[in-house]
């Protein structure tokens, strides 16, 4: 063989494909004839399992952490007599400071390494949440929440080019998946958890707890996750973060996924951010506690998330992404009708289809991304927590002054949007192949 052998994979091929394959073939005959070569990650072997609970886990502390504040929103605008707007400021300025922390947390593990940068952000995070339930004033929560989004910038920003570098090809999909499971169950369970308690406890205990639960998540992140095998250092200097923004913003496909993930997210939080305070209005006046109880729907995301991204291993990201967002819109035209039974089927689907969506747009970077790995994943989480921050407090303008119909009309003009963008990337040609090197043997 040569010096280098360089596998090459379109981003988008099927994992079934005979490109597929060849990959699988030509990775499994390298490993064969030299044991001490670096091999990527595969279903089925322990070291897939280490690292999909890792991920799980810190995808888990990472939503639970970020969004446990949500459904308390309700109670915070009353605890510190302040407006909807203004307590939703609680999220919003934790997606801001994320979303600035990614623009440095992803090169610096370009530079440093994935792991390191992800085990301090996570345990940082926990602590600055168990720092937050000790606040007694509105400035302090709100400057507590703001450390919390910076620290959580870290594992963000460098989970899904961990997972691009590290995992076989052909797995790709179904292990992003497989993270954003845990980014579900996180979101569900900080919201089921902080939801609940605060109709028992006070905030600041709803807090502390969530803040210990993700302090053990980030000691079990920490001791089960692998150590890099194909990270290549590259040196933090500001002339290679220019060249990294100018490489992945002048891609073909790469600024419309950015695009993507800042609509999905400034949809599916802006959704959640304002049916709480729907539910508790007339005619529903359901309790706190079954408001918080209504995070279970981000079941439907755990499965979908999995299930989408490994369709999207057979099928292709373009044939998939565009179907899911879809359903998104299709979940949200069902929230505005009166039946609530209707709108918990609606709340079901709207969350299938973003999980699914993020799924795909997710493994669809690691995979397109050709340099910069960590800057292009740092971009679109980026570009997905501004959609977070910007659209979750503008909505709720349009929530105070036209009610649900106004909710339904910004978040369905943010979905149309989508879906002409995922349309326009499937009609993109598919790059010529994703080089993965193996050195000479």
């Amino acid at each position: 063989m040569s010096k280098s052998q360089a596998v090459l994979q379109p981003e988008d091929e099927p994992a079934n494909s005979p490109a597929a394959s060849e990959v699988a073939s030509e990775l499994s005959d390298a490993a064969a004839n030299d044991a001490e070569l670096p091999t990527y990650i595969k279903k089925g072997t322990p070291q897939f399992r280490r690292t999909a609970l890792a991920l799980f886990s810190g995808g888990f502390a990472t939503f639970a952490l970020l969004y446990c504040i949500q459904p308390m929103l309700p109670v915070l605008s009353q605890a510190f007599a302040i407006t909807a707007v203004q307590s939703s400021l609680a999220l919003s300025v934790s997606t801001v400071m994320l979303a600035l922390g990614l623009l440095v947390t992803g090169p610096l593990s370009d530079a440093i390494g994935r792991k390191p940068v992800m085990v301090v952000s996570l345990l940082a995070a926990a602590l600055f949440t168990l720092a937050s339930a000790a606040m007694p004033t509105w400035e302090g929560v709100l400057v507590m929440r703001a450390l919390v989004g910076l620290s959580l910038s870290g594992l963000a920003a460098v989970a899904m080019t961990y997972l691009s570098e590290e995992i076989h090809p052909q797995h790709l999909g179904l292990s992003m998946g497989l993270y954003i499971s845990g980014n579900a169950i996180g979101g569900m369970s900080g919201r089921l958890i902080s939801g609940v308690m605060v109709d028992f406890v006070s905030w600041h205990a709803a807090l502390a707890v969530l803040g210990g639960l993700a302090l053990v998540a980030g000691v079990v992140f920490w001791r089960v996750l692998p150590e890099s095998k194909h990270f290549r250092p590259s040196p933090f200097r500001p002339v290679t973060l220019v060249e990294g923004y100018r490489v992945n913003f002048r891609d073909a496909a790469l600024p419309w996924l950015f695009l993507t993930g800042f609509l999905l997210m400034g949809a599916f939080v802006t959704l959640f951010n304002y049916i709480g305070y729907r539910l508790l209005a007339a005619p529903y006046q359901m309790s706190q506690v079954l408001v918080g109880l209504l995070s279970v729907v981000y079941l439907a995301g755990i499965y979908s998330s999995a299930w989408v991204g490994s369709l999207a291993d057979k099928l292709g990201r373009r044939k998939v992404l565009w179907v899911a967002i879809l359903l998104m819109l299709g979940g949200l035209l069902l929230t505005l009708f009166q039946p609530l039974w209707l709108i918990l089927i609606g709340m079901v689907v709207f969350t299938f289809g973003f999980f699914g969506a993020h799924s795909v747009a997710s493994s669809w970077i690691g995979r397109r991304a050709q340099r910069a790995k960590g800057l292009a994943s740092s971009l679109y989480v980026f570009s997905y927590y501004v959609g977070s921050s910007l659209a979750g407090t503008l909505g709720g303008l349009f929530w105070v002054h036209y009610g649900w119909e106004g909710i339904g009309l910004f978040i369905g003009g943010l979905l149309v949007i989508a879906v002409a963008v995922a349309l326009h990337l499937a009609r993109l040609p598919a790059l010529p192949g994703n080089a993965i090197v193996q050195p000479a043997h």
